[in-house]
């Protein structure tokens, strides 16, 4: 039997080893990688090639978001399961915008997670039970839709640039981190702040957790 090949992407050790342990307790799943960050997802997503990325959202220096849209355009065939430790409408909504096939929530149970890789393996979409519940009550998720617009305009520097800032990542900081210059990281942050209509960094932060791009908090429980 041929088994679905998976690559964990979570920053967080003991949620990353623990969600390892349960997959590695099923016959047809493997892990064959594991990303601490999202730079580093997209790097092993394209050597390995994996059927099926579990991707944490709030990942470091590379959100999950926009390594799951690198990702999904590098490898369309790879399918990429968002997990994150909160159910927000517009944390799934941009999930699925950005090329998502399922959120998961962090407490999920080792029978759906397995699940879900396998229905994604499917080419099937596959979300919590709480969040499938609530996606099938309504028909879109209130005010979603603007914010998805909104983030889709931003291009992938822009998303890294709004990410370290909302992180507390000071210019030179950024500049460090992605190997430009603080001048090109000054002309991304005012591009982004009127993109946005924001104009301050606690505006910007903000934005970014309500997007989905970093997490206020992270819950490290595994059920």
């Amino acid at each position: 039997m041929k088994k679905i090949t998976v690559l964990l992407a979570e920053d967080h050790e003991i949620v990353r080893k623990g969600f390892r342990k349960l997959l590695e307790a099923e016959a047809d799943l493997e892990v064959v990688g594991e990303a601490q960050t999202g730079r580093q997802a997209v790097a092993l997503a394209k050597k390995l090639r994996p059927a099926v990325v579990v991707m944490d959202i709030a990942m470091p220096l590379l959100n999950g978001l926009e390594a799951t849209r690198q990702i999904r355009k590098a490898i369309p065939g790879t399918k990429v399961l968002m997990l994150s430790a909160h159910s927000d409408d517009a944390y799934v909504e941009q999930a699925i915008a950005f090329g998502a096939v399922g959120f998961l929530l962090k407490q999920t149970s080792a029978h759906d997670l397995s699940r879900a890789i396998r229905e994604a393996h499917k080419g099937n979409t596959f979300f919590s039970p709480s969040i499938a519940k609530r996606l099938h009550n309504q028909k879109a998720p209130k005010g979603a839709g603007s914010l998805r617009k909104r983030v889709a305009r931003l291009s992938p520097r822009e998303m890294e640039v709004l990410q370290l800032i909302a992180e507390g990542e000071a210019n030179k900081q950024v500049a460090g981190e992605l190997g430009i210059s603080i001048k090109t990281v000054e002309k991304h942050r005012q591009s982004l702040m009127q993109k946005l209509n924001i104009h301050d960094v606690a505006g910007l932060t903000r934005y970014a957790i309500g997007a989905g791009i970093i997490e206020s908090s992270v819950q490290l429980t595994i059920v």
